[in-house]
């Protein structure tokens, strides 16, 4: 178990050490990647930035992703459980439109202390602080494809085995980084001692501690 998202980080750190001479671009998922992510940049000296993205929630229980979409919009859905789901027809779209309109609160807060950096011809290391299904991660690596990085990495501390498998699939994905991989996998938070919920506050406070920074 991880004490909490910095150990999560410094650990992932860790394993990351050789991308430090490429100066790669950290791009953290919202709220609990940023954590996560803020630990890594800080080790690899690199620069920090987050990727807004959103779950999109099953009809009466919101901690299972249909799929996720991204702040332009782009939306993954996750067809197998559609089907076992059957959502109402009109339900993905008004639940798109809702998770938009959480975002870009979000972006007006987020970039009122910190600018998006381009992710184009970079190491790009992406990160979150755990997959369970995957369906925001990956909608986040078909986000981050669209600006052409140099070498995408997905980085998370835990993921059930077959998440991971369908990650490293991803044409677009270079390399994977996760440290469990457990076969029973219950939830991302049982494998923290703290799993805290990260609030926006948190996020703003770390983005601006890399606001200017370059590595």
């Amino acid at each position: 178990m991880f004490r909490d998202r910095i150990d999560a980080g410094r650990q992932l750190a860790q394993v990351l050490e050789a991308c430090r001479p490429a100066r790669p671009l950290v791009l953290a998922l919202p709220r609990g990647g940023v954590v996560v992510g803020a630990e890594i940049a800080r080790r690899l000296g690199a620069e920090l930035d987050v990727l807004l993205i959103k779950k999109l929630r099953a009809p009466n229980n919101p901690e299972l992703a249909l799929g996720a979409v991204t702040e332009d919009g782009r939306s993954f859905l996750n067809e197998e459980l559609m089907r076992v789901v059957k959502p109402a027809p009109d339900y993905v779209q008004a639940e798109i439109k809702t998770r938009l309109r959480e975002m870009s609160d979000q972006r007006r807060r987020y970039r009122k202390v910190k600018a998006s950096i381009h992710a184009g011809d970079r190491v790009v290391i992406l990160v979150d602080d755990g997959l369970a299904t995957g369906a925001t991660m990956i909608a986040a690596t078909q986000a981050v494809a669209a600006a052409h990085p140099r070498k995408l990495i997905v980085a998370v501390p835990v993921a059930p085995p077959d998440t991971l498998q369908f990650i490293q699939r991803i044409p677009q994905v270079n390399e994977t980084e996760c440290l469990l991989t457990p076969s029973w996998f219950g939830g991302v938070g049982e494998y923290y001692q703290d799993f805290t919920q990260v609030s926006d506050d948190e996020v703003v406070a770390v983005l601006r501690q890399f606001a200017g920074t370059t590595p």
